[in-house]
């Protein structure tokens, strides 16, 4: 019976044929909604815009308005300092030290160290230093010890901020002086039993140090150069009373200042 055989096979055709347009829509609305779940799942995820970070907040008149600032603790850095001292001030130091640390210690906020082997003086910040130019200061102080300065003297470089140190060689004034010459130069600068030395300190407000044929200056700015201008005049021949007029005339000056 071949008749019914070839009927029932369009059917099954007809029944494949439907259901595969069915299956594509079922992957169509799958797809579908895919991608309508996506874009929402990625506005929610998706990170502040550019321009809400850097809105900025102006006032009336126009001007930009900050927040204000925190006060942090700035990270320091431990730093050194290390102060050769000469051999002939050696015993000086190792007298002094106790009127030497406490300066440094107290006010400066500094380590200090005493290195005999080296023979020099090391100075460290710590987390206790709270001035950034403590470290300077007791450098300054040190070296003014080692050049020949007296403690209280050396101590004013800790306490005021307008004094200063200058030295300079007798030979840079008069290259041609010999030994004689130059031992007669200092010994006019020094004067008999240190008059001269003290009337230039006293007129001028300075400390002075003969240290050989170095001459070692502490004082203000000012006051350091006319000091240098005196010790200058003696060496290069000027005598003893015209320095002391000019030193007269310089303290008045200095009085009508003050």
């Amino acid at each position: 019976m071949p008749a019914p055989t070839r009927l029932l096979q369009p059917t099954d055709q007809a029944s494949e044929t439907v259901n595969v347009p069915v299956v594509a829509e079922q992957d169509d609305e799958l797809l579908l909604d895919v991608q309508d779940v996506n874009p929402a799942g990625l506005s929610t995820v998706a990170p502040p815009s550019a321009s809400e970070d850097t809105e900025m907040v102006v006032d009336e008149e126009g001007r930009p308005r900050f927040a204000p600032g925190q006060n942090l603790d700035p990270v320091r850095r431990a730093e050194t300092r290390k102060v050769p001292i000469p051999p002939n001030r050696m015993s000086a130091l190792k007298n002094n030290w106790t009127k030497i640390y406490p300066p440094l210690v107290e006010h400066c906020k500094l380590q200090v160290r005493m290195n005999i082997k080296d023979k020099r003086v090391e100075l460290r910040s710590s987390k206790f230093t709270t001035n950034n130019d403590s470290l300077q200061m007791g450098a300054d102080f040190v070296s003014a010890f080692a050049m020949g300065f007296d403690i209280d003297d050396a101590i004013a470089l800790l306490r005021l901020d307008s004094l200063y140190i200058q030295s300079f060689d007798i030979k840079d004034v008069r290259q041609t002086l010999g030994q004689d010459a130059l031992g007669r130069a200092i010994g006019r600068i020094a004067g008999k039993d240190g008059k001269t030395k003290f009337a230039i300190e006293n007129a001028t407000k300075t400390r002075i140090v003969l240290a050989g044929s170095r001459v070692h200056i502490l004082g203000a700015f000012e006051n350091i150069g006319m000091a240098r201008e005196s010790i200058v005049s003696l060496v290069l021949g000027a005598q003893p009373g015209k320095v002391y007029n000019n030193l007269r005339i310089i303290a008045g000056r200095m009085k009508e200042r003050f």
